[in-house]
């Protein structure tokens, strides 16, 4: 039971594909020779429709090393969809464990082997924590703060300060693997399956070589899946807010009618209307949004289009 696949995304990761992979050799190494992982365990590198020379680095590797695989989409997917194919690849070839990280190792590489110890206590699933966010800038800080009680707050089940950095043993992969949804949020689903878990706190690292692929558009595009994938609270929201503002028009109306009767003209009713009504009109926007968003979740995952395609691995001949 300690066959580990060590799943690492890439994504345009020339600069710092091989300063990391020294770092996750040995590593894998060390590992290896304090007796966590046995001799089957694999390093493996998923580019996920590179445009720079990163599928050619990871060739390379692979004939320098014999642990070291390669696959690659034949097309950009996205991060969370590489982090699928990496862990469904693992699930086929029957691994007891999976840990999957980010290739520019600002996740603390040296934990690994605390991970796998919690793995052998009985651990299902094991998270790594973020213990401080010293390295993020304050608007990344406060914003990923704010998120995670945002969720939160819509009842979303989700481990504050842990993204993408953790460990699953076999049984928890093929249970992540049998969500067939498009809009994949792995941070919402992993939680959802229950097994016995544990976390690992680390302190992240800044990044060395290279620049991060992981844009602020990226970041929302995340942050929305993860709202409308595990919440319908946006929604009731609507319902909410258009009884309240029914309510205030019909008492805005009362107090009009009032003044009116009382020939009381000490200002001009029809700006305050005007406001209201441009009001109603943008919260009315706001609700289609909502439901577009909505509406556009389900478009996509009624089609039940493939997740990716390989388009080869470094074991093909």
């Amino acid at each position: 039971m300690k066959t580990l696949y060590w799943i690492f995304p890439c994504y345009n990761e020339e600069e710092c594909l091989n300063p990391s992979s020294e770092k996750i050799f040995a590593s894998y190494e060390k590992l290896l020779s304090d007796g966590l992982i046995d001799k089957d365990s694999k390093v493996v590198f998923v580019d996920d429709g590179s445009k720079d020379k990163t599928w050619q680095i990871i060739e390379e590797l692979g004939k320098k090393s014999k642990y070291v695989v390669g696959v690659k989409l034949s097309r950009n997917k996205g991060h969370q969809y590489a982090v699928e194919a990496g862990l469904e690849y693992a699930y086929e070839k029957k691994a007891d464990f999976t840990i999957t990280m980010d290739v520019d190792l600002q996740d603390d590489i040296s934990v690994t082997g605390e991970m796998i110890q919690k793995y052998l206590e009985g651990n299902d699933v094991v998270y790594g924590v973020r213990k401080k966010r010293k390295t993020d800038s304050f608007f990344k800080r406060t914003t990923a703060q704010s998120y995670y009680k945002f969720m939160k707050k819509l009842g979303v089940e989700i481990v504050e300060d842990s993204a993408d950095f953790r460990l699953l043993s076999y049984r928890a992969v093929g249970a992540l693997l049998s969500y067939e949804e498009s809009n994949l949020f792995l941070r919402g689903i992993v939680p959802q399956l229950g097994y016995p878990s544990a976390k690992v706190e680390y302190d992240r690292l800044a990044r060395q070589q290279g620049e991060t692929h992981y844009k602020l558009t990226k970041m929302i595009s995340l942050a929305t899946d993860g709202m409308t994938s595990f919440s319908s609270k946006p929604l009731t929201f609507l319902g909410k807010c258009g009884v309240f503002i029914t309510s205030i028009s019909v008492l805005f109306a009362l107090v009009i009618g009032i003044l009116h009767l009382c020939n009381v003209y000490a200002f001009s009713i029809f700006y305050y209307l005007f406001a209201f009504i441009a009001f109603n009109t943008g919260l009315v926007l706001i609700g289609l949004g909502i439901l577009g968003l909505y509406l556009g979740k389900v478009n996509i995952e009624v089609k039940k289009r493939p997740h990716y395609f390989i388009e080869k691995t470094t074991e093909d001949k």
